[in-house]
């Protein structure tokens, strides 16, 4: 057992007879497992803004992993410290407001934790003064493991004892259900919002999230249908299904909200809230009918027309049924024009918060990312290859850049041709 891992308890802990083997020895201070913390876009800051005003103060959370987690929980710090930036970006964002009504004020009662993961998101929270509305039992947070960045790592491990106390490990089954101590966990668990990621969402509001309709096993379901389940069984809680609209595979973009798809990881008879960067839709209770026209308010107006076309076809919305004008522009540019203001502020930052990432490696990421998009395409590739060829000599940063990747003294025409791309791909992505 690593000395590097923090010691955290709760109930949860066991006895050291419960073990059969303790490794000891050779490798126990090896660095712990790290999860980078991946760049935010502005598609997941908007989500984040969307997801973080259906938040009620004195309420309860359960947040996921990954770059929307960290653009909820920055859009949580947002709120907190700047109300009415908060409440004037979501104007921006949305031209008409579906949905709950939007909760853009303080947290002045602050919020409890309930979470199987205990993320990077809750330590920012905690430091922000949000996550301080405390259980029956005196903690802040239950949760059944942690994972993070190296500065969660070590955020948990300064925590003085007292506040140590107030972040405690539980059973799985103590967070993800309700069963077993279920009065104590309705007082505690009042106003839950329970906001997980997904990979796609059907028109009829099934979500895909943890696998391929060919079989193929993308992740762990983890505690996201138990979360769904709660947010039906307790009195004002609700799930909150967030993704990007569209995604990018093959050199092009492809729409998250789908028609159909033959793998589900909720069904549609537990449909809630979805959230994209577009905004929020309410689907709890609502006819299938209703249910398409909310989500086609969402969805990237680039596919709106096609699957409102399947969803005629197959007799599920009126023949002359339009998509509201106000959702018509459903646009990354408008997104980005949208945030403008808040990035001028500081805001909406690529890291919102601390990163392992140098800024070299910082510049690389965006970099890369263009790199792949290129390479999808053999036609993109041997164009963006020709151009290549005839770059400039790279200067000071981008040679910094390149020796990151060990090109800076390529070997070989391949290694020439990688280095040549990559610097193009850095000046397109400035």
């Amino acid at each position: 057992m690593s000395d590097a891992l923090p010691y955290m308890p709760g109930p949860a802990e066991l006895e050291a007879d419960a073990f059969d083997h303790v490794l000891d020895g050779e490798g126990r201070d090896d660095p712990l497992f790290v999860v980078p913390r991946q760049p935010v876009s502005a598609a997941d800051h908007a989500v984040g803004l969307h997801a973080a005003s259906l938040v009620k103060d004195g309420g309860t959370l359960q947040i996921g992993i990954g770059s929307l987690g960290d653009a909820f929980a920055a859009g949580l710090v947002l709120r907190q410290r700047a109300p009415e930036r908060f409440a004037a970006a979501l104007d921006r964002l949305t031209p008409e407001r579906e949905g709950p009504p939007a909760e853009t004020g303080r947290f002045e009662t602050g919020l409890y934790g309930a979470s199987e993961m205990l993320v990077d998101g809750f330590m920012e929270l905690y430091r922000e003064g949000i996550l301080t509305r405390p259980a029956a039992d005196g903690a802040l947070l239950h949760a059944g493991f942690f994972v993070g960045c190296a500065a969660f790592y070590r955020f948990l491990r300064e925590l003085s004892d007292a506040e140590r106390a107030r972040f405690q490990m539980r059973a799985i089954s103590f967070v993800n259900a309700l069963y077993g101590e279920e009065a104590a966990k309705r007082a505690d668990r009042r106003d839950a919002r329970f906001v997980n990621n997904a990979m796609m969402v059907t028109l009829l509001g099934a979500t895909v999230s943890d696998g391929l309709e060919d079989g193929r096993v993308v992740s762990g379901v983890g505690g996201q249908y138990n979360f769904v389940s709660q947010a039906f069984a307790l009195d004002d809680a609700r799930s909150l299904i967030t993704l990007n609209a569209t995604r990018r595979k093959d050199g092009r973009d492809r729409s998250r909200i789908v028609w159909s798809y033959g793998h589900e990881t909720i069904p549609r008879h537990l449909r809630d809230i979805v959230v994209t960067e577009y905004g929020i839709a309410d689907l709890r209770g609502r006819s299938d009918r209703e249910c398409i026209a909310a989500l086609l308010n969402v969805t990237d107006s680039a596919f709106q027309d096609e699957l409102l076309d399947q969803a005629k076809k197959a007799g599920k919305i009126e023949r002359d049924y339009r998509i509201p004008a106000a959702f018509r522009d459903n646009r990354p540019a408008r997104v980005a024009a949208a945030l403008a203001p808040l990035r001028q502020e500081g805001w909406c930052r690529p890291f919102p918060f601390d990163t392992e990432f140098t800024p070299v490696e910082q510049r690389l990421l965006p970099a890369l990312g263009r790199l792949r998009d290129v390479a999808a395409s053999r036609p993109r590739l041997a164009r963006a290859a020709l151009a290549a060829l005839w770059q400039d000599a790279a200067d000071g940063a981008e040679r910094e850049a390149l020796e990151r990747m060990d090109l800076a003294s390529p070997a070989g025409w391949r290694e020439r041709l990688y280095a040549r791309l990559l610097l193009a791909m850095l000046r397109e992505t400035g």
